[in-house]
């Protein structure tokens, strides 16, 4: 049975359309194929990031406090449920040209130097073992393939560093510039997951 880890990062909740895309996936899924675990960071956000937890990280486990051992969970849950998962759906809303903040901070634990990635002298390697990831994204305007799409050049950045390679965009651009455009944007969202779903559950 696969498990797919689903994180949504819309500030509306179910009710975005990133997340509502990402469920139109995972009903296109096989059923009883997979194990769902869901991460909504607008009903438990996470906090940004800040020193005392990187250096929660950086003491050695056995030496931690109990304030430590708590920081340092925060990262280790995440980490183990992307290690857990056989696929990955992230909603991803635009706002104000880049990704939702909470969404930052979520990554922000994802990268951990020996952990999910390591420097050597040929770069940086990736330790987390390759699977798919599809990223839902949805925006206002319409910014695919311009200077203006600071999301997929990010995304591909970061999740190719840690080691996930095998990405997926679904893009619903123009949901703000008329019902016509939404529908049009929607239905070709649509027409492309379907194809994903296909082939991942192949």
């Amino acid at each position: 049975m696969k498990q797919i880890l689903v994180i949504n990062s819309s500030i509306n909740g179910d009710k975005g359309h990133s997340a509502q895309l990402a469920q139109q996936f995972i009903a296109q899924l096989p059923q009883g194929g997979f194990k769902l675990d869901t991460l909504d960071l607008n009903a438990t956000p996470i906090p940004h990031l800040e020193m005392a937890e990187m250096a929660a990280w950086m003491t050695p486990a056995e030496q931690r406090s109990s304030t430590q051992q708590q920081l340092a969970a925060i990262s280790d849950d995440i980490i183990e449920r992307i290690k857990a998962a056989d696929v990955i759906i992230v909603g991803v809303p635009m706002y104000n040209f880049g990704v939702p903040s909470q969404l930052k901070a979520l990554l922000d634990r994802v990268a951990r130097a020996g952990i999910t990635f390591k420097y050597t002298e040929q770069g940086p390697v990736g330790l987390l073992d390759d699977k798919p990831v599809v990223i839902f994204a949805t925006r206002g305007g319409v910014y695919q393939g311009t200077g203006l799409d600071s999301q997929t050049p990010f995304l591909q950045t970061f999740f190719n560093f840690v080691g996930l390679k095998d990405l997926h965009f679904v893009y619903a651009e123009g949901l703000n510039m008329g019902t016509d455009a939404q529908q049009a944007a929607l239905t070709a969202a649509s027409a492309r997951l379907a194809q994903i779903s296909a082939n991942i559950a192949a």
